[in-house]
């Protein structure tokens, strides 16, 4: 029965991240952020990449240069799993409002992060470095009961095991608000 519902929290997991990617987003939530190759527009119009200076072709990761608008999605964090086999969503905006949602993606409550939560959010996401994080965190030992981990932040999509998550994204979990009412 447990294999069962770890296979049907997988399968859920699954559907949620396929429907909340950059593709499926019309308003540009989770879509990877534009960055630019050059250091920026010269005094003469044009830009000042001419290819002499070696930094200007550098960038950082996206996910640590661009803050979201307050209407813009900063993460979106499905948990499955558990004791009882439960599903819900955290979406976090830049602004620090957030949505809880159950597993058929309808509201179950609403709030806003003071602003000391929000900045431990926006630290752990960029200390957590989506970009270069594997897409699927396998290794750690086996949780029973434990929870599946998805995670949509800076058009990067990152899943895993209770278990498997790397330090960094134990950080991200920890100064979500709550999955679960009370």
């Amino acid at each position: 029965m447990r294999a069962l519902r770890a296979v049907a929290g997988l399968a859920l997991g699954a559907a949620l991240l396929a429907g909340c990617g950059p593709a499926a987003s019309t308003d540009g939530d989770d879509a990877p952020p534009k960055t630019s190759t050059t250091s920026g527009p010269s005094p003469s119009g044009g830009t000042s990449g001419s290819g002499t200076d070696p930094t200007a072709g550098a960038t950082t990761s996206p996910t640590a240069s661009r803050v979201p608008a307050p209407g813009e999605t900063l993460v979106r964090v499905t948990r499955t799993g558990g004791f009882a086999g439960q599903t819900h969503t955290l979406i976090v905006k830049g602004d620090g409002s957030w949505t809880r949602l159950d597993a058929k993606a309808k509201t179950e409550s609403t709030g806003t992060m003071p602003e000391t939560g929000l900045a431990a959010l926006r630290t752990a996401l960029q200390e957590a470095d989506f970009a270069h994080l594997p897409r699927i965190a396998t290794g750690g030992p086996t949780i029973y009961d434990g929870y599946f981990y998805a995670f949509v932040h800076g058009g990067y999509e990152v899943a895993g095991d209770q278990g498997s998550l790397p330090p960094a994204l134990n950080k991200v979990v920890d100064a979500l608000p709550s999955f679960t009412a009370g």
